[in-house]
């Protein structure tokens, strides 16, 4: 059997497909498992066992579809739901099962503040579209293979090498962001050490943020992705709002 699993974008949102993989390649016998994505996440999947085949998305979408039409799939699971999605589900010509995004819900919950989705973790809504191959979630955590040894003495300061807790204060869009005063507010009730991790476009927002609150380290910006998941594989406790 041979499954493609296909998720473009965005980091969090990728990395919330691994149990998908993992759970398809561990509980279906001798299934094939591949996996499209843009290549500049590529490196989410890099060392991931449970991947037969990463495959990239070329600049030209028919590019794409030869590639996979050429792979004679059996199923594709589809964890992004858009129009290259649907076009490459259409000329592949494969069963498939595609990621419900609930985007009318979504906008009332946002617009009017209507409490129409269930509180179900993305995981579990991505692991309905395998449920019909009799796979299951096997609530272990996520997958993320570090590729490199690191030490905390090299990457934070002694007050916060031990019992910190990690802020993940970036997210994919601004809308999503926290304000700095919130986060503020948030550290400044906090007995331990905090560690605020996210990428350049939020690194002026963490100088401020750790400008007012003496327990705050400013790591954002400055560690690379292997890094960050290695400071919070150690972290007593995580804060983040956005999964990408």
């Amino acid at each position: 059997m041979k499954i493609l699993v296909i998720r473009f974008s965005s980091m969090g949102d990728i990395i919330y497909t691994t149990p998908v993989v993992r759970c398809l390649k561990k509980q279906l016998s001798g299934a094939e498992i591949h996996f499209l994505t843009k290549p500049a996440f590529k490196y989410i999947y890099d060392n991931n066992p449970y991947v037969d085949k990463l495959l990239l998305l070329k600049p030209a979408l028919s590019e794409t579809i030869k590639e996979l039409k050429a792979e004679r799939y059996d199923y594709i699971i589809d964890l992004h739901n858009n129009l290259r999605t649907t076009l490459i589900k259409l000329n592949v010509r494969a069963k498939s099962s595609t990621y419900k995004k609930q985007r009318i819900q979504k906008w009332l919950s946002l617009k009017f503040k209507f409490k129409l989705m269930p509180p179900v973790h993305l995981v579990d809504r991505y692991m309905e579209t395998v449920k019909f191959l009799g796979v299951k979630n096997d609530e272990q955590p996520i997958d993320y293979y570090i590729k490199a040894d690191h030490q905390l003495n090299k990457l934070l300061p002694p007050s916060h090498q031990a019992n910190y807790i990690v802020f993940i204060i970036g997210a994919t869009h601004f809308t999503k962001r926290m304000p700095n005063e919130k986060i503020v507010t948030i550290c400044k009730g906090l007995n331990q050490p905090v560690v605020l991790l996210g990428g350049n476009d939020v690194k002026a927002n963490a100088e401020e943020i750790a400008s007012k609150t003496p327990n705050v380290y400013n790591a954002c910006g400055i560690t690379t992705l292997d890094e960050s998941v290695f400071l919070v594989s150690q972290a007593r406790s995580i804060i983040g709002f956005d999964t990408g």
